[in-house]
């Protein structure tokens, strides 16, 4: 079957759960929340259907369903126990959170996220897990910025690339191999559930696997650094990972020499996709996507070592 199969009979399979958990559904609009290469995922009232990449591993995805299904505090909890196969992509089913409002970023849950993530961390793995993907989809990133048209910004971006070590480059195992992370922590990853006023819990598990549990700070952490993340609120997000117990970084002191390389590649990995759909919409950056690209420029001309938090 072609790809233009996948979307009407992914939102067959939302509804079709959906029935099975309420047979009184109320059958409204079947929506489509996300419609990516990566991933495509629709909604039919309390239940969502996901298409995940092409390619994903099934055994790597059945692990980390168990993970969720282990963990019900901490990760939404999936409909279905095993990945499904719909034209030859692996599909799972959700039951249907409220996600954080974009509008509204003085409610950003910064406090919830950091204490899940510590929780997240400090659970042992229920199975065997992959390597989290964090520093894979970094990789991506520079693949995909390589093979674009060429971009003034690239090279800055690029030469920072360059400097991380090769663990972050996806060249080598991680520092650490026990610790489960989530891989992909943004404030996209969090919903309440039950919708809409329950607790608030992460979601997406295609990136999460063991490795070093400060790549799950490191996303706001590098907004922190490149100033777009205000200082009280980087203030929250530390202060409460570090309430909760979080190893990623020490309980008190300076957290920069354990969440710099994360942070680092990051913005990196932040930079080359911003560059990239900048070429491909033939645009100029924006305020947002130079801050970025500038942060790497400052990163090439001073060593991870000697400049903790970008030279900020």
């Amino acid at each position: 079957m072609t790809a233009h199969h996948l979307l009407p009979d992914l939102t067959a399979r939302a509804r079709t759960t959906a029935h099975t958990r309420t047979p009184a559904c109320p059958c409204g609009t079947t929506t489509t929340l996300t419609d990516r290469p990566d991933g495509t995922v629709v909604r039919h009232e309390s239940t969502v259907a996901k298409a995940h990449a092409p390619g994903m591993d099934p055994t790597d995805l059945a692990a980390r369903l168990t993970t969720a299904a282990s963990l019900p505090t901490v990760l939404l909890p999936p409909l279905t126990p095993a990945p499904l196969h719909l034209h030859g992509r692996l599909v799972t089913c959700w039951p249907y959170g409220t996600p954080v409002d974009p509008d509204d970023p003085d409610a950003a849950p910064w406090e919830a996220a950091a204490t899940l993530l510590a929780r997240l961390h400090r659970t042992p793995p229920p199975t065997p897990l992959p390597p989290m993907r964090g520093p894979l989809k970094a990789l991506r990133a520079i693949t995909r910025l390589r093979e674009a048209a060429p971009h003034p910004a690239a090279a800055p971006v690029l030469h920072a690339w360059t400097l991380l070590p090769a663990w972050a480059r996806a060249e080598a195992s991680q520092p650490d191999t026990t610790t489960l992370c989530h891989g992909d922590l943004h404030l996209g990853q969090l919903v309440r559930h039950p919708a809409p006023d329950g607790p608030w819990l992460l979601i997406d598990v295609d990136d999460m696997g063991v490795g070093v549990p400060a790549w799950d700070l490191a996303r706001p952490a590098a907004w922190y650094a490149c100033g777009l993340l205000p200082p009280d609120e980087w203030a929250r997000f530390l202060t409460a990972y570090r309430t909760a117990g979080g190893p990623a970084v020490p309980t008190t002191g300076d957290p920069w020499p354990a969440l710099d390389i994360p942070a680092r590649t990051l913005t990196v990995q932040t930079a080359a996709l911003a560059v990239v759909k900048a070429v491909t919409a033939d645009r100029p950056l924006d305020e947002v996507e130079l801050a970025v690209v500038d942060a790497c420029d400052r990163m090439g001309s001073v060593p991870p070592e000697l400049a903790p938090g970008f030279a900020k």
